[in-house]
């Protein structure tokens, strides 16, 4: 009888495993995406008209080469737009990220960036100095990323 329980018992112990292990992909997956997003432009400001004009010129390649976004005025704030994907999937041409961002220092605008894909928010950081741009998203304060990218125009 003991032999049964244990058996049974370990069986449920897998089983819990591979169902924590699935869902724990899919929230990497989904954030993943969610932080893509906020990396194609948790930099994106809605902030000093000379600051946002800069900004706004031109499409920036992010640093793993497989997306590039134009950073354009939407309502009050600013949307980074896919204009281009390596490998549609989780990220498409046409999607945006909503950003609202004030600056903070020289070079730097904090705020927020809303994904309306994911319905997702997050807290958002962005560092530029004309050609490059560092955007860094947290949700939660937990779950962070960082992505550099480049003005390719």
């Amino acid at each position: 009888m003991r032999d049964n329980f244990d058996m049974r018992h370990a069986a449920a112990s897998a089983s819990s495993f591979r169902r924590r292990f699935f869902l724990m992909r899919i929230v990497r997956r989904t954030l993943a995406g969610a932080f893509a997003g906020v990396a194609a432009l948790a930099g994106a400001l809605a902030f000093a008209p000379a600051a946002q004009a800069d900004i706004t010129k031109g499409v920036w390649r992010r640093e793993d080469g497989k997306a590039h976004v134009r950073i354009a005025p939407c309502g009050s704030a600013l949307c980074a737009i896919n204009v281009w994907i390596r490998d549609p999937g989780d990220e498409n041409v046409g999607d945006r990220l909503v950003l609202e961002v004030r600056p903070t220092g020289e070079g730097v605008w904090e705020g927020s960036a809303f994904d309306p894909k994911r319905n997702l928010r997050f807290s958002s950081r962005i560092t530029y100095d004309g050609y490059r741009m560092t955007t860094s998203g947290c949700m939660l304060k937990v779950f962070c990323k960082t992505v550099a990218w480049t003005r390719t125009q």
